[in-house]
């Protein structure tokens, strides 16, 4: 998958995202045959335990992007850019950007909307391709008031699509769009003829992305309403643990089976 073949896939067959931040996990992500990884900066929730994205920094981010884009085969790698890696300035943004590039992503990802049009501007121009991420952007929990729906009104959905349409102009490939109303999310889609990637805003973007962890039933401090668990392995991993546990005071574990002779 490169970005051309992405932006190819416009109105076709759905595009399939996954988070990852591993070596392991993206080996299993490329035997599923999944077509994007993105190396999220959910990783400072779900991996880095903390309360939101906020504090993740550059470093965090070259880092794992290195790991899943040394074990990559097939999937296309795209890389967030955490908080305050883009917002300063277009030379910062373009700096940071390119570090992502380096560790072997395809492409980064940016959160906001008409603000942020100068600064995927600025990195197309060089080069670098930029996907775009509207609607509840993690990187302004505190604006919003907490991970809230956005779009309701007729004036923020106006809003959001006019965002989208200059974005698309400013340069972006693709666009994320998060926790909003199906039907804005079924309009922005048709407004622009880069693809849409949903998460939280219904059935009708060209693809859909959700975090690894939430789809494999890991993390469960806190479940969206868009999360579907497609296993519970945070339950089998408890289980195992457990009868480890048991089995080493009981002596049952390891048997001559486990031992060198």
């Amino acid at each position: 998958m490169t970005v051309p073949e992405f932006q190819n896939r416009k109105g076709k067959n759905k595009l399939v995202v996954v988070t990852a931040y591993d070596a392991l996990f993206t080996r299993i992500i490329e035997q599923a045959g999944i077509d994007v990884i993105l190396v999220g900066d959910s990783l400072g929730v779900v991996v880095q335990g903390k309360l939101d994205t906020l504090s993740v920094t550059m470093d965090d981010m070259v880092y794992h992007t290195r790991l899943v884009a040394q074990s990559r085969r097939q999937a296309l790698v795209i890389a967030d850019m955490p908080f305050m890696s883009y917002q300063a300035s277009e030379e910062e943004a373009i700096h940071n950007a390119g570090r992502l590039i380096q560790a072997g992503a395809a492409a980064v990802k940016v959160e906001g909307g008409g603000v942020m049009v100068d600064r995927v501007r600025a990195l197309t121009t060089v080069g670098i391709p930029v996907m775009g991420h509207l609607g509840m952007t993690p990187q302004s929990v505190h604006r919003f008031g907490g991970y809230k729906v956005q779009g309701r009104e007729t004036t923020h959905a106006d809003a959001l699509l006019n965002d989208a349409k200059a974005l698309e102009a400013a340069g972006a490939f693709a666009l994320v769009l998060e926790a909003m109303p199906a039907p804005l999310a079924q309009s922005m889609t048709q407004a622009v003829s880069i693809p849409t990637i949903g998460i939280g805003a219904g059935p009708h973007c060209d693809g859909q992305v959700l975090v690894l962890y939430d789809l494999l039933g890991l993390f469960d401090e806190f479940v969206p309403k868009f999360v579907k668990p497609y296993a519970h392995l945070k339950a089998d991993t408890l289980q195992a643990l457990r009868r480890f546990k048991e089995e080493v005071e009981c002596q049952k574990f390891p048997t001559d089976q486990e031992s060198y002779q």
